[in-house]
């Protein structure tokens, strides 16, 4: 059967952790008010969009987020671990400010090929790629035709974009397309796979709006 998705890819309301600038990953750390109020407002903007899922990673400000935008909508809602952010090791629960200069992080954030995550004990991007897309194409095979909300998180996110966009983890923090991502942004991002293709394509519509906000 032929499919035909549409995506709805949000990151998670703003936290506790983003608020006093620590490195979050897969430490976790509660919404605040500007966080539930993003999540919220999000919600209201994508009132009439009938989504026939939603999916978040494991974590709690994901799961919350989720919560906060489906409100009283009877819209079936799963989680999937392949959708959390990408695990930063010890450098979880840090001040960014105090790793930035470092060799590695320079390498996270601007040569992501050359990320091995040696000195933190994290996941590297290939690592983060194999299973982020695995997850997507975990959803795919549920569902046909349809909206699906998908939230999750920063680096996960970014990630994903650009890879939908043709971008490999190598060299996708170099795609002009896919910026870094707000907090409670919507990315849009339609999948269509005929009857006889094993695998479909990704077309971006919007990355980042932030309007509704």
């Amino acid at each position: 059967m032929k499919k035909q998705l549409t995506f709805y890819l949000v990151r998670h309301g703003r936290t506790v952790w983003n608020e006093q600038g620590l490195l979050q990953g897969q430490g976790d750390s509660p919404l605040i008010a500007e966080g539930i109020e993003g999540a919220m407002k999000t919600g209201e903007h994508l009132a009439n969009v009938p989504f026939v899922a939603a999916y978040s990673s494991v974590l709690k400000r994901a799961m919350d987020t989720t919560q906060y935008i489906i409100g009283e909508r009877n819209i079936p809602f799963f989680q999937h671990k392949g959708l959390n952010e990408h695990f930063f090791g010890s450098w979880e629960g840090v001040l960014v400010d105090s790793i930035r200069q470092s060799e590695e992080f320079q390498q996270m954030t601007k040569d992501p090929a050359n990320y091995q995550a040696k000195s933190n004990g994290g996941e590297t991007f290939t690592e983060l790629a194999e299973r982020a897309m695995q997850a997507v194409y975990d959803i795919i095979n549920v569902h046909n035709k349809g909206n699906i909300l998908l939230v999750s998180h920063g680096h996960t996110l970014r990630l994903l974009l650009a890879l939908f966009d043709g971008s490999t983890w190598q060299n996708h923090r170099e795609n002009p397309r896919v910026i870094r991502l707000d907090n409670t942004s919507i990315s849009i991002v339609h999948y269509e796979q005929a009857e006889n293709e094993n695998v479909g394509r990704f077309v971006l519509e919007t990355v980042n709006s932030t309007a509704h906000l």
